[in-house]
């Protein structure tokens, strides 16, 4: 679902079927790899840009059914051929990690949401492709869990994408809620900080909940695999509200008690439950 932290939402989990682990284990090697490259900071830019156009002329190679003369690429080819796998989603990732290198700035929450599209989305796609499930309303719950999961990154780790140069906390609710850039570089966690990340984390949470009705449409382990995903997201939030948005020097990652409360949750959880109380 959202490729950025492998430690809070595990991919290929052993919840999975074994016959998806080694496809979905592929398509998060693919966009690691390639989000590594919008992230090397000490490369030049046009570096960095001429390294995602090489993974794209490798995916224009697949599309044409050209061998490659890498790995990565070998392997990512014949699973596109074994199970009739779109490109586009993998494009998409592409022009999302190159907007990075050059985009370090959100006028407003939609800038940001079209980002998501391409940032998280296409996984969850490529995901339900493999799971052989298509039809609109799916689509539209894996959409709203990636990009609320991409959101639970940005707000888990504002301190170290600042580091990189990059802000995304849209600049016009910053500007609402009285909040400028100082608040990040100093680590300010005063109360128009707290009242923006806490009206970011409930969105996140909204939108979460939001696509909650997947994990019980789909069946068996995959759909036990999306409400882990979920809580998991959630549980991040959680830990975001009870430090009270301060992602500095309190920054939330999932630990193993974390995961085995968010497993008791997935399991038990019926449709159109919200999730627990946040930690007070």
């Amino acid at each position: 679902m959202s490729i950025g932290h492998p430690e809070n939402f595990p991919v290929a989990s052993l919840l999975l079927p074994a016959g998806l682990r080694a496809p979905i284990a592929l398509i998060y090697r693919f966009a690691r790899s390639a989000d590594d490259f919008a992230d090397e900071g000490e490369l030049p830019a046009a570096e960095r840009l001429a390294r995602l156009d090489a993974y794209r002329a490798e995916l224009d190679r697949i599309e044409r059914g050209e061998p490659s003369a890498t790995p990565l690429f070998t392997a990512l080819g014949r699973m596109v051929r074994e199970r009739a796998l779109p490109v586009q989603p993998l494009r998409d990732l592409l022009d999302a990690f190159s907007q990075d290198v050059v985009k370090h700035r959100y006028a407003d929450f939609g800038e940001l949401l079209a980002y998501c599209r391409r940032s998280a989305n296409p996984v969850g796609r490529l995901l339900l492709q493999l799971f052989g499930r298509d039809a609109a309303r799916e689509l539209h719950w894996s959409d709203a869990i990636c990009s609320g999961l991409q959101l639970v990154n940005f707000w888990q780790d504002v301190a170290l994408d600042y580091a990189k140069g990059r802000i995304y906390l849209p600049q016009d609710e910053m500007r609402r809620f009285g909040v400028s850039e100082r608040h990040i570089a100093e680590r300010l966690c005063d109360d128009a900080w707290c009242a923006l990340i806490g009206f970011q984390v409930e969105r996140a949470a909204a939108m979460l909940e939001s696509g909650a009705p997947l994990g019980h449409a789909l069946p068996g382990r995959i759909g036990l695999e999306i409400r882990a995903t979920v809580q998991g997201g959630l549980r991040i939030l959680e830990k975001l509200r009870a430090a009270r948005g301060d992602m500095f020097h309190n920054r939330p990652v999932l630990r193993w008690p974390d995961w085995l409360l968010v497993l008791g949750r997935a399991v038990r959880r019926a449709p159109g439950e919200t999730s627990a109380s946040p930690d007070r």
